[in-house]
């Protein structure tokens, strides 16, 4: 089993900026790549960024292109989305997921392992 926490949420006004770091314990060794996943009140999770555990490419959703980082640690088990230039579209529920095998990037079915979110408000 794969344990996700994360944390870094909060609220900020349009323009500011959050990092929202995930930790991973337990059987590390099942967790490949992460992705971070959003959630807004009445829609579907939406794939946000994308990281392997290797040095692959990085992948974002068009929303979030030039404005959000994702980066990882794999000595801390940590990865971290650093955003920039927020905007009231980006509030949501933040979610860290990560699997050891799968194909479709964006899809929620084929990640294994979920943390309990945190929560971005960005108001205007």
């Amino acid at each position: 089993q794969v344990q996700l926490v994360e944390s870094g949420g909060g609220s900020v006004q349009a323009g500011g900026s959050l990092r929202l770091s995930c930790t991973a314990s337990g059987d590390i060794k099942m967790v490949g790549r992460m992705t971070w996943f959003r959630q807004a009140p009445g829609k579907g999770r939406e794939g946000v960024a994308s990281i392997n555990t290797g040095s692959g490419p990085t992948h974002y959703a068009d929303s979030v292109k030039g404005r959000f980082t994702i980066s990882r640690d794999n000595a801390k088990n940590t990865v971290y989305l650093q955003m920039n230039s927020l905007k009231p579209e980006d509030t949501a529920m933040y979610y860290c997921a990560s699997r050891r095998y799968g194909s479709a990037l964006w899809d929620p079915q084929e990640y294994n392992y979920w943390g309990q979110g945190t929560q971005v408000t960005v108001s205007s």
